[in-house]
């Protein structure tokens, strides 16, 4: 049974900052690259960070300078760090896990990021 637990999100004020986490179980997370993606109602999901199994990262250019992904191995986990949030921060984030080269990948629940006022 794999699984992607998300959590963290929350309703923050513009400015603010939260904190991702995607706890990974059920596959061998070390050989995964991992990404977060956010989609807000009507729009397409998009890649915001993502992250290889060697730690090589990238970030969508809305996202950069802003935002932070990481993983930790031994916790299987990978986090994104959010600041300076704005309102057009505001979706629904996914947490992937993808073995590259095989085309297998995975995906979380999602969890809720607001930005607002």
């Amino acid at each position: 049974q794999v699984q992607l637990v998300e959590s963290g999100g929350g309703l923050v004020q513009p400015g603010g900052s939260l904190r991702l986490s995607c706890a990974a179980h059920g596959i061998i997370f070390s050989i995964y690259a991992m990404g977060w993606y956010r989609q807000s109602p009507g729009k397409q999901r998009e890649l915001v960070a993502a992250i290889t199994s060697g730690g090589s990262t990238n970030y969508a250019d809305s996202v950069k300078g802003r935002f932070t992904i990481s993983r930790d191995n031994a916790r299987n986990t990978v986090y994104l760090q959010m600041n300076s949030l704005k309102p057009e921060d505001t979706a629904v984030y996914y947490c992937n896990a993808e073995w590259t080269g095989w085309g297998i990948d995975y995906w979380g629940q999602g969890t809720q990021v607001t930005v607002s006022s």
